[in-house]
């Protein structure tokens, strides 16, 4: 019998930024200790993703000890920013239409996103995650909260599915847009040795310790069809998640989960599904 494993673990420091591989990641109630507790804003404190600026794939953002950053992107200077003091804030910012309070950064800070992107930007961070942003989902419970994240605390995928999707696409109509890599995806967390697409039906999962709600499936956008090595665009996967993975509205790849427990992941943890 196989067992399955965690394959990789990655913290996306600030949202929308690259992600950073790690093989050692503590789970906090609302996600991975030191994922998206910064985000770029604009000034109307809604969110610069890669949604809207590709761009931010190439940034990156280097965690450093105490919570601070080394900000880095092609062309420009790197930077340090320390966690802001909470007594600067706060600035009420946005994530998917709810209001959130946030400390805002170093002037530098924003002076570094702003030339980077070439549009007024700020850089915010989530002081108090346990009491700054609950999940508003009707799959979130109460007392549940998650940082700047889309919506839940954590996003996995896995790589039989990932496989069965790159065959898709070979055999679609951009099989020159495949195979694509994991990072398309961002997920925090990457589970091997599982049947393809079996995620769908698991609703509570064990890695190493910790246990995990499986909350609801991951709907996909147009970030997955950006090259995060070089910030640009195509058609997949999108379309071939709209002709195989389409539920209801949403086209999915991967699982939302809300942390049942505390503990410390590390790659190659086994792997249970507990429902």
């Amino acid at each position: 019998m196989t067992t399955s494993t965690l394959a990789a673990l990655n913290l996306y420091p600030v949202k929308s930024l690259a992600g950073v591989g790690t093989a050692r990641a503590v789970v906090e109630p609302w996600g991975l200790s030191g994922d998206r507790r910064w985000m770029a804003v604009g000034p109307d404190g809604a969110p610069l993703t890669q949604r809207g600026h590709p761009r931010l794939a190439l940034a990156a953002a280097e965690p450093l000890p105490g919570g601070g950053l080394r900000l880095s992107a092609p062309g420009m200077r790197a930077l340090t920013v320390e966690v802001p003091d909470p007594a600067a804030g706060p600035a009420v910012v946005e994530v998917w239409r709810a209001k959130v309070e946030a400390v805002p950064a170093c002037d530098e800070a924003h002076d570094w996103l702003t030339e980077y992107l070439g549009t007024d930007a700020r850089l915010v961070h989530m002081d108090a995650p346990e009491r700054r942003r609950p999940i508003t989902s009707s799959h979130g419970l109460p007392g549940e909260t998650v940082s700047f994240a889309d919506a839940f605390p954590v996003l996995l995928t896995t790589v039989s599915s990932l496989d069965a999707l790159n065959l898709l696409i070979e055999q679609g109509d951009h099989p020159d847009e495949g195979p694509l890599p994991m990072d398309r995806f961002r997920p925090n967390v990457v589970v091997e040795g599982t049947p393809p697409w079996s995620e769908d039906g698991w609703r509570r999962v064990r890695i190493g310790a910790v246990t995990f709600r499986v909350a609801k499936p991951c709907g996909r956008c147009v970030v997955t069809t950006t090259d995060q090595a070089t910030a640009e665009r195509g058609k997949e996967p999108l379309r071939t998640l709209a002709r195989h993975r389409r539920f209801g509205d949403r086209l999915v790849f991967g699982q939302n989960l809300v942390p049942e427990n505390t503990g410390t992941l590390r790659t190659g943890d086994r792997f249970e599904v507990l429902e």
